[in-house]
This record gives structure tokens, sequence and C-alpha cells, in this order.
């Protein structure tokens, strides 16, 4: 399969989660929308059905849709990203390149779909959560480790059971998500997707949101490496019963 089609797909892969991610956020937090105060286990459930969305959405190109996955798999020793995908410098780049701009895509149709309730909303926090994860108590190693385990749960699960989220099953990793959301996403709404929280929040910065406050920029950083580091421990721990297999 030629680099074209692998960024494609996961370009439509993240945009569909992300939308329908998003979507679920904004159903909830924004003024006036019929899902209103619908709480945190809507918003999980929400995202668990987008995540199943968009693995199959991006099946052909193995359905990474999150720089962690992809890291993982690159460090897990894969041979191939997917079918007929070798694992090389210019393929992890192309899934990297796909995943960040569908999650920015998604995030900008999420906007479009709310722009009614993004106007009537009068906070500014609000309107970010939309896009991006923040902190219920902000503390930087504290924030940090909670990602690195999030992403750790979800790339090692994936990386044991079933090699790439397509051979795992998209209804058992949407499961998954929704099971690290109930159990682990409370201290920091549980990002674990480098491409999930960045994508949106460039969206957020430079969409047109009438009273959008700021973006946040001060802790973008922690939903984008927590993640990276996760997913690679996630590979590193994933690949020595391989290396010790191989010495034995």
């Amino acid at each position: 399969m030629s680099l074209g089609l692998v960024f494609l797909s996961e370009v439509f892969g993240t945009a569909m989660l992300t939308l329908l991610g998003c979507g679920v956020v904004a159903n909830v937090a924004l003024k006036g929308t019929k899902g209103n105060n619908g709480g945190f286990l809507m918003v999980t459930w929400g995202w668990g059905i987008a995540v199943f969305a968009g693995v199959y959405v991006a099946a052909r190109s193995g359905s990474h849709l999150n720089p962690a996955v992809t890291l993982g798999l690159l460090l897990n020793g894969k041979p191939e990203y997917a079918a007929g995908v070798p694992v090389d410098f210019a393929s992890t780049l192309t899934y990297f390149g796909g995943e960040l701009t569908g999650a920015f895509l998604g995030a900008v149709l999420t906007w479009l779909a709310h722009k009614q309730h993004f106007d009537a909303e009068p906070e500014p926090a609000n309107k970010l959560g939309v896009f991006s994860t923040g902190p219920a108590i902000r503390s930087t190693p504290w924030n940090l480790i909670t990602e690195i385990i999030g992403t750790f749960v979800l790339v090692f699960v994936i990386l044991t059971f079933g090699g790439t989220p397509s051979g795992l099953g998209p209804l058992a990793v949407a499961l998954l998500v929704v099971g690290i959301g109930v159990s682990l996403g409370g201290p920091t709404g549980y990002a674990i997707n480098p491409a999930r929280d960045l994508g949106p929040r460039i969206a957020h910065a430079i969409l047109p949101i009438k009273g959008k406050g700021s973006s946040d920029w001060s802790y973008s950083w922690i939903p984008v490496v927590g993640p990276l580091v996760g997913g690679a421990l996630a590979g590193l721990v994933g690949y020595l019963p391989i290396v010790f297999t191989a010495a034995t």
C-alpha cells in the first residue's frame, strides 16, 4: 500500500475519531445543547464509540489513529505497521502527519457543527474543553504520570492482544478506551493520544471562536509527551518476551 493511501486512511480515521469524540464533549459542555450536563460517563462512552468508528474507517492503514500507538509498534520490533507498510522513517512520519492532520480537521468540523452553541457558551474553559484535555488538579509531574500510565495500558493491551488496533478488533479497542476513561481519566481527562490533543488545540487557537480565551499552551506539552512516553514504554516492555525467546 502506498504511503499516500496510508496518509489518507489515517487522516479520515483520526478525523472521524476526533469529530465524534470532541463532539460528545461539545454536546455535554456547551450551553443549550440537547446533551448539556450529560456527565462524564456520557463523554467516556462517546469517546469509546468515536474510537470504534475511527478504527473501522482507517482499517486499511492498521488504524493507528494515535502517534503513541505508532511509536509503540515501532519500538516493539514489528516489521510492518500494516499489511504492505514496512516500518521505516518515511512511513512513521506519514502516520504521524496523517494522525495530526485528521485530528485538526475533526476538531474544525466539531466547531462547525456546534457553532451557535460555541457562541452562546459564556465560559472559555468549556469551549477549550471541547478541543483539548486539562487536569482536575494542575500538577506537572502527577499529570504527566497519569498520561504515561493511561497510554501504557492502551498501547500494551493493543500490542499484547492484536498487534494493531484493527487486529484486536474495533469493539475491543473501543471498550478498552472506555475502561481507561472510567478508571484513569479523572485526573487529566485521559488524552492518551498526542494528536487527539494537539490537533484540536491548534484548531482552538486559530479558529474564530467567540470569547474562546487561552488555548493553555503551558499545559499542552503534557498530553503530548506523556502519551509518547507511555506508548514507547509499552512497545519496549512488549518487546522483552520476544528478546528472551530469541535468546533461549
